[in-house]
């Protein structure tokens, strides 16, 4: 029987009840909650299935949230941004990985800082006296390596006339249409989504490991195993990609991760970190 999924929050999760309790899937509010809800519904009820076990998506109030529960491992499982997963392992230690998305044949993925189409921007340089949105302070593509790459062309956060941390990156996308803004960074999801409402790339990000699985410390070897196995064997199950594109339109399958994989990230994570003003 296919499982119903309820909208929660993380509070909700740490006092889940007994162990006969549903396993937790825990997701960072990168999107909006019911969005992110709706997209991962289909994956909660094929882990039911296979797992004889009923799962449950709990959406977090914010990263560093998301960041904490994970870490703490007040919840089952989790789907972790690169640089929150940098951040947890920095603080917690190291969680058994289950996979990685792969997003149209590499487990990779690029950040966007975007302008309008007519805006007169053409540089990163142009953006000095500019507003800019950045997602969520603890976001890989939202802040993280596009700080970065501003950083690496001189520009610093005290060259802009603004800047505003609006959270998901819908919202940014959205605030720089609108005019709110001068730019914005934002993941390669949301600026493919909003191209053709008249958003414009100014400049692109280097790769950067794609978004993980990792399980709690606490699940035992065996459950931390099967739903390793039924998250990888996805790509190949009946509907397997129907269910992978739900959660990105975009996903080929997933594969396998190893802690090393964020190495190159966790360099970029210590430069912006000491960029702090």
């Amino acid at each position: 029987m296919l499982v119903g999924l309820s909208v929660a929050t993380y509070s909700d999760a740490v006092s889940a009840g007994p162990p006969s309790s549903p396993l937790v899937l825990a997701v960072h509010p990168y999107l909006p909650q019911a969005e992110i809800a709706e997209r991962f519904r289909p994956l909660a009820e094929y882990l039911s299935q296979v797992l004889n076990k009923h799962v449950e998506v709990r959406v977090g109030r914010s990263y560093d949230e998301h960041i904490e529960l994970v870490g703490s491992n007040a919840v089952d499982f989790a789907f972790v941004g690169p640089a929150p997963y940098v951040a947890m392992v920095r603080r917690f230690g190291l969680k058994p990985m289950l996979a990685r998305l792969e997003v149209e044949g590499t487990p990779s993925f690029h950040g966007y800082i975007v302008v309008r189409n007519e805006s007169p921007i053409r540089t990163l340089a142009d953006l000095k006296g500019k507003s800019f949105g950045f997602g969520d302070k603890n976001s890989t593509m939202g802040h993280i390596v596009p700080r970065y790459e501003l950083h690496r062309t001189g520009i610093s956060l005290s060259d802009f006339s603004r800047h505003v941390f609006l959270g998901a990156h819908f919202n940014v996308a959205l605030a720089v249409l609108a005019g709110d803004f001068d730019a914005g960074a934002v993941k390669d999801e949301a600026y493919f989504k909003y191209r053709a409402q008249g958003l414009r790339a100014l400049a692109k990000t280097e790769a950067i490991p794609e978004h993980v699985f990792v399980a709690s410390s606490k699940m035992a070897p065996d459950l931390v195993e099967a739903l390793r196995q039924a998250l990888m064997a996805l790509g190949t199950q009946p509907n397997g990609l129907k269910i992978l594109r739900s959660i990105n339109g975009r996903v080929t399958q997933l594969v396998s991760v190893k802690d090393s994989d964020f190495d190159g990230l966790r360099k970029i994570v210590d430069i912006v970190e000491q960029l702090e003003e």
